[in-house]
């Protein structure tokens, strides 16, 4: 099996039973904020469109490009679809003009024309735009698992069908955490410090787990080009910079002693058959990492026109934001009975306009309705341009996440802890969306894991809790820490005081069953519901 970079997280697999063409991305994404990095747009896209399969993991703009899909890529070609709750993303691919779907139960291996494929599809509403998945691919010889944003609590539903050669992992950061806050430098340099650690960490875990013979890291970061965001590309020396590039994952990679990593810069072709599988560049790594910042510069005079011509389309002077979501969002509102008291208060949206004047909104989810912000008090604000407010209502964009908090223009406070309901119903602003993700936090909140672990203390202390994490059921038993009487996941960093339970990481998060090992667990377990963590588009784990 070859394998072709091609930026982000697409790549080119090359069998001999047919290619595959995984989430191609090349257009600016969430208001001309992000681009792949290095630049993809030069790549002969006409050869790569002819891919027999196209996966399209989930929704995120940098995965799911239809401008490109439409221009770039065959009709001819099999959609491989992964198993999500809603239609939303065959819709939006047949909307780009594809037919031909296959789509397996999410876990089922099934063989087509001489491949083997398997697809994982993880569906809780804090998976990317209600869902994420991975891509198995297996043909006679090679097994690859492209994992792009997926995080799955385990990876034994891959470990267990063979060794896999080839491992395309994400690394790097995705999300607007901590940068948009409106906190001191040090305290976001601190917490900026904190994320990149953790999810370096995470993949290490990924990988010793899973073995794979050759690793790719994937699917980020991305680039800034806009000036106002130029400050989160990595080129400023600054070890808090959640966007930490290639080179420098795979020299961290190398430090612990892993030397199977692998670059793929756009149009890097890897062999899996050969020894070593050595990388075949289209040009030296050097000309975008020896002096990144001069790279970004040369790209960002090719590319920011696109930016500058998607700008006159943001605003909507005929849009009256604060009638359209009242006439929006209150019936979303009347229905969000565990959002809303997952909240418990208010939400202030502040959509600033030095010249048209600034609008000022409450979304109050006690009284579930939407008024003029008059001085009340409140847990979360953010505030942004009027224009941009006035594109997503022009647009009825369902998905405030996948869009306007991606792209990282924008700024939020908050009192006191992360409330992860608050982001949710920013990503859940349609009918079908929003019953969807009641439902499953209805399930959750009537199915407790039966299963117990025991951890110890750094002090030795014994503590049998549930096996599955109360955020997103990642097992305890591996991603588990115990320290001063606090329990860390590392999958996403949550924190529970085992004293009691409590959850000190988020304001909505639910209370762990946790005791001294030999005293009884207390809640009434019921056997879990099969919903597996994931990405998650927000704050804390992405």
């Amino acid at each position: 099996m070859r394998i072709t970079g091609l930026g982000h997280a697409s790549v080119f697999l090359e069998t001999a039973a047919g290619t595959i063409l995984t989430d191609p991305w090349v257009n600016p994404a969430y208001f001309g904020s992000w681009f792949p990095f290095p630049d993809n747009a030069q790549l002969d896209w006409e050869r790569y469109g002819r891919a027999d399969y196209l996966f399209v993991s989930h929704l995120h703009r940098d995965h799911f490009d239809p401008e490109h899909l439409k221009r770039s890529v065959s009709k001819r070609a099999t959609v491989l679809l992964p198993d999500f709750p809603t239609s939303e993303l065959e819709d939006a691919l047949r909307d780009c003009g594809f037919t031909s779907f296959l789509k397996p139960d999410s876990g089922d291996v099934v063989e087509t024309d001489g491949l083997t494929l398997m697809i994982k599809a993880l569906t809780s509403p804090t998976d990317g735009p209600i869902g994420d998945s991975a891509l198995w691919v297996y043909d006679g010889r090679h097994r690859v698992l492209n994992q792009n944003d997926a995080r799955p609590s385990e990876l034994s539903a891959f470990t267990e069908l063979g060794p896999v050669d080839g491992y395309l992992v994400q690394f790097s950061g995705a999300i607007w955490y901590p940068m948009v806050y409106e906190l001191p430098a040090r305290a976001k340099q601190a917490l900026g410090l904190a994320k990149r650690d953790r999810q370096f960490d995470r993949t290490l875990r990924y990988i010793d787990e899973l073995g794979a013979r050759f690793v790719f890291p994937s699917a980020g970061p991305p680039c800034f080009l806009d000036e106002e965001l130029w400050g989160f590309n990595d080129i400023f020396g600054d070890e808090s910079n959640i966007f930490p590039d290639q080179s420098v994952y795979l020299d961290w990679l190398r430090e612990k002693g892993h030397q199977e990593g692998r670059l793929l810069l756009p149009g890097t072709v890897v062999d899996l058959a050969e020894p070593g599988a050595p990388e075949r560049h289209p040009y030296p790594p050097a000309t975008v990492f020896a002096d990144k910042a001069a790279y970004l510069r040369r790209m960002q005079a090719r590319r920011m026109p696109e930016v500058e011509a998607a700008r006159a389309t943001w605003p909507h002077p005929e849009v009256d934001v604060l009638a359209s979501l009242t006439q929006w969002f209150t019936p979303l509102l009347a229905e969000a009975e565990h959002m809303a008291k997952g909240i418990d208060g208010g939400i202030r949206l502040t959509a600033e306009d030095a010249g048209r004047g600034d609008v000022d909104i409450l979304i109050d989810f006690v009284a579930r309705e939407v008024r003029a912000y008059a001085g009340e008090k409140v847990r979360y604000r953010f505030r942004t341009r009027r224009a941009y407010l006035e594109k997503l209502v022009a647009d009825h964009e369902i998905d405030w996440v996948n869009s306007l908090f991606l792209s990282c223009r924008f700024s939020a406070q908050r009192v006191g802890q992360y409330n992860e309901f608050v982001y949710v119903f920013f990503k859940c602003l349609s009918e079908e969306r929003l019953n969807y993700a009641e439902g499953w936090f209805a399930e959750q909140n009537a199915a407790e894991a039966a299963e117990t672990t025991v951890l110890r203390d750094e002090d030795g202390t014994a503590w049998e809790m549930q096996r599955r994490c109360p955020h997103l059921k990642a097992d305890l038993s591996r991603f588990g820490h115990v320290a001063d009487g606090v329990l860390t996941c590392q999958m996403h960093g949550w924190k529970w005081r085992l004293s009691d339970g409590r959850c000190l990481t988020s304001v909505g998060g639910r209370t762990l069953r946790c005791a001294p090992a030999g005293q009884p667990v207390p809640g009434e377990p019921i056997p879990p519901v099969d919903h597996h963590d994931a990405r998650g588009q927000h704050e804390m784990e992405h």
